[in-house]
């Protein structure tokens, strides 16, 4: 007799869990249960807060181990947020990161919901601009940001490609550049590389850092010493760029998350 057997679903559980912080803020904390923890966890990042405990540790203690790092919680959560970009309000924003830079908006009426680099910075056209000046951003206009920083993402990457082609075994099959919840790039075992679009807001020495680092990974699929030492070919300075991730990337991810909605 044939049986079927289905997974266990490994989150089995969720709410949210409103926290109030000490300026009266307040701050969304999503309490999971997860069918591989092992312990309580309490973690922060560019999504929101989450609350993590084994499939059976009792609620209660759950709520109290989230009530004893309380101020750890909101150290972090404004330490990510300090210098993350406001979200977007159409016709009052006035800058956009690009490259590791703020550039100044010029917001002006338009047929087409659109963004353009001018030497004065950026103009973002917008259509019916009138009636939305001062409100937050409509899905149009956040859709016309992300096809705008996906396509600066696809210019600079055009430019360094060629410098980097030379020895590898393949060229990338595809590129996707889209917004990832933790990594920065990955590639497939089909050569399909995906990339973060939040690199486009990081200084550009860092962007291509990660381009080399995932074109590597076609000559080694692994981080194997063979590796790096490939990377450090192609790329001395990865270590400086390594460095900058860890001390800006959380912001970057905020910002892009922030802004794109």
């Amino acid at each position: 007799m044939l049986r079927l057997f289905t997974r266990k679903p490994e989150v089995q559980e969720r709410r949210n869990i409103t926290l109030t912080l000490d300026d009266g803020a307040t701050l969304d904390v999503l309490m999971q249960r997860h069918a591989r923890a092992r312990r309580i966890k309490l973690s922060v990042d560019e999504r929101g807060a989450r609350l993590t405990l084994p499939s059976r540790a009792s609620e209660r203690a759950a709520l109290d181990f989230l009530q004893a790092h309380t101020d750890w919680l909101q150290a972090q959560w404004r330490a990510l947020h300090v210098d993350a970009a406001q979200p977007l309000r159409v016709g009052i924003t006035s800058a956009l990161p690009l490259r590791g830079e703020n550039h100044s908006i010029e917001w002006r009426p338009a047929r087409l919901t659109r963004l353009l680099v001018t030497d004065e910075g950026v103009r973002f056209e917008v259509r019916g601009l009138e009636g939305l000046s001062g409100q937050p951003a409509t899905p149009a206009v956040h859709r016309a940001l992300r096809d705008f920083y996906e396509a600066q993402a696809r210019g600079d990457i055009a430019h360094w490609l060629p410098k980097y082609a030379a020895g590898l075994p393949s060229p990338v099959s595809r590129i996707n550049i889209k917004r990832m919840s933790s990594q920065w790039g990955s590639l497939s075992s089909s050569r399909v590389m995906a990339l973060d679009l939040a690199l486009i807001l990081a200084r550009p020495s860092a962007f291509e850092y990660v381009l080399v680092h995932e074109l590597c990974h076609l000559i080694h699929h692994d981080h194997s010493r063979a590796f790096w030492r490939e990377v450090e070919h192609r790329f001395p300075d990865w270590r400086d760029e390594r460095d900058y991730f860890h001390v800006q990337g959380r912001q970057l991810k905020a910002t892009m998350r922030m802004l794109c909605g």
